[in-house]
This record gives C-alpha cells, sequence and structure tokens, in this order.
C-alpha cells in the first residue's frame, strides 16, 4: 500500500473533515516530521504548519507533543503486525511463511521508511517510555514468529530464535530505509528467508540432562 500524497498546508486548512479523518490526517503528517527531525528537535508548531492547521486544532485531537508521539508509535506498531498476521496466514507450507514474513516486513519498510525510522529510531531508544512501546512492538512480532517456528524445540528455546530472526530484519531494514535507491523486498526476503530457513532446519532438540 503506497502511502498516500499529503495535502498541501493550503488545502488541508480550507478543507473541515470530520475529526475522525482530521486525526487520521494529522498522524500521517506527524510521522513525517517526526522521522525527520526527531521528537526532542520537533515542535507541535511545526507539525501543526505541516499538516496545514492552527495549533489549538492539534491539541483539540492530541493532548501534548509526548501524547502524539506515543499514538503514533502504537498506530505503527499495529500497522506492522496486521500486516505480518495476514501474509503469513495464508501461507500453506513453513518454507513460504518464512518467506512471505520476511517480504511482507521489507514492503513495509520500503513504503512507510519514515514509520519504520519513528518505530526503532534514536528518539524510541533514548526515552524509556518510547523504547517500551518499540520493545513491546518487537516481542508482539517475535511471539508472531515464534508460533511459526516448526522445529522440535521448547517455547523459549523458539521464542529466542525468534528475536534473533527479528533482530536480522530489523538491521537489514535499516539499510533499506535509510537508502535512496529502491530494493526489491521480494529479492531481499528470498536472501534472508534462504538464511533462516536452513538455520532453522539444522537446530537440533537439546540432549536431556
Amino acid at each position: 500500500m503506497a502511502a498516500q500524497p499529503l495535502l498541501l498546508p493550503s488545502a488541508a486548512m480550507a478543507m473541515r473533515l470530520p475529526a475522525e479523518q482530521r486525526r487520521l490526517q494529522l498522524l500521517d503528517v506527524a510521522i513525517n516530521v517526526f522521522a525527520e527531525r526527531g521528537f526532542h528537535a520537533t515542535s507541535m508548531d511545526e507539525v501543526a504548519e505541516a499538516a496545514g492547521v492552527t495549533k489549538p486544532v492539534l491539541y483539540q485531537h492530541f493532548p501534548s507533543k509526548r501524547a502524539l508521539y506515543h499514538e503514533l508509535l502504537d498506530e505503527v506498531d499495529n500497522q506492522l503486525m496486521t500486516r505480518l498476521v495476514l501474509a503469513t496466514s495464508g501461507a500453506e507450507t513453513g518454507r513460504e511463511r518464512v518467506q512471505q514474513g520476511f517480504a511482507e516486513y521489507f514492503r513495509f519498510v520500503g513504503e512507510r521508511r519514515s514509520a519504520f525510522r519513528l518505530l526503532f529510531g534514536a528518539s524510541v531508544r533514548n526515552d524509556p517510555e518510547f523504547a517500551e512501546v518499540a520493545e513491546r512492538a518487537i516481542d508482539r512480532i517475535a511471539d508472531l514468529i515464534a508460533e511459526l517456528i516448526e522445529i522440535e524445540a521448547p517455547a523459549e528455546h523458539r521464542r529466542t530464535l525468534a528475536h534473533a530472526i527479528v533482530g536480522m530484519a530489523e538491521s537489514t531494514s535499516r539499510r533499506l530505509a535509510n537508502e535512496e535507491g529502491e530494493e526489491d523486498p521480494d529479492r531481499l526476503a528470498h536472501w534472508m528467508a534462504e538464511m533462516a530457513w536452513f538455520g532453522l532446519r539444522g537446530v537440533r532438540p537439546e540432549e536431556s540432562a
């Protein structure tokens, strides 16, 4: 899903959008502004200006900059999880689930670079409250992957392997999110899925003590 073009400020100010549509528009604009400048370097005035609204209108929807940023993180987390669940639920084999999961993750990053940088960027890691949201997102993705790992291993073992897979995807995605050129998500997914799949095939059950 390609990101919808943002309204020009003058056009946005001229339109009287219903409350929910206005809120979604503000979230869409704020993602790009925060991703470019970071949480601390961005003011609510700048978000309002980019959205083409007055600051009082912005505060009608979000009581503070911190509340706005927190809601953005939750929104990105939910969007990513929804896409991963849909992509993997239709796969018929374990190998296909691995491939589809990686592909959808990389598509999300390619289409929503600002959203990815927002959820996994420095502003999040440097703030305990926001870092908790990002860690929760990683945990949710790892839990999803752990359920898809079909090997003879305890749940904790599979969950640790799932976190390793998430780490590989996140590291690869940082390169994708920061490059101006276009990478093929399916090609990246194939490379990563080959490594993850055959690596998992080599995991042996632990011997009992």
